[in-house]
């Protein structure tokens, strides 16, 4: 494994560990209920959605690199 596997790994975690933040936060916001309109919780989704996106790309160059 070389200098660039180990530092997508580590930007895939990184990523991975931000989704699993801006979930966790969306969840216990909708728990919690104080956000009557619903725009935070939106833009929580959207900020979910594109971390999640990263981390699925990061994924992809991480197995093209593993395979040549």
């Amino acid at each position: 494994m070389g200098g660039m596997d180990t530092f997508l790994i580590i930007l895939i975690v990184l990523v991975a560990l931000a989704t699993l933040s801006v979930l966790v936060r969306g969840v216990i916001g909708m728990a919690q209920g104080k956000d009557l309109t619903g725009e935070r919780s939106q833009q929580l989704m959207r900020k979910r959605v594109m971390l999640q996106a990263g981390a699925i790309i990061l994924m992809i160059l991480f197995l093209m690199m593993a395979r040549s």
